[in-house]
């Protein structure tokens, strides 16, 4: 069974809004940090964003502070990253990933990160 799934991608114009969600299996992740990577064709993985486990702690990239916003909704062990704004750089395949350690303030480097999905494709068009 696969721990995270992605979903929410697609192409949208710039200026566009977008929400992601990443669906966990099992009810430890509720107990986890959550973040959302990207990965731009080329680049390497990127941190976006990031929330403790009651959710009360929030970190995102200065690059998206402004116009994405990280949520969780523990009851169905879900997390969101919603985008609005969205310019063609935020093109990239965007990644969740769980950290079991509950230290704060949530770490940006991915190797902290011990679950990771398989990401969803945004798209920006100019």
């Amino acid at each position: 069974q696969v721990p995270l799934v992605e979903s929410g991608g697609g192409l949208v114009q710039a200026g566009g809004s977008l929400r992601l969600s990443c669906a966990a299996s099992g009810r430890a992740f509720r107990t986890y940090i959550m973040c959302w990577f990207r990965q731009a064709p080329g680049q390497e993985r990127a941190f976006v964003a990031a929330i403790s486990a009651g959710g009360s702690v929030t970190d995102l990239a200065e690059s998206v502070k402004g116009r994405f916003t990280i949520s969780r909704d523990n009851a169905k062990i879900t997390v969101y990253l919603q985008m609005n704004s969205l310019k063609s750089e935020d093109t990239a395949v965007y990644f969740c990933a769980a950290e079991t350690s509950t230290a704060l303030p949530p770490r940006r480097s991915e190797r902290s990160y011990d679950y990771w999905g398989q990401g969803t494709q945004v798209t920006v068009s100019s």
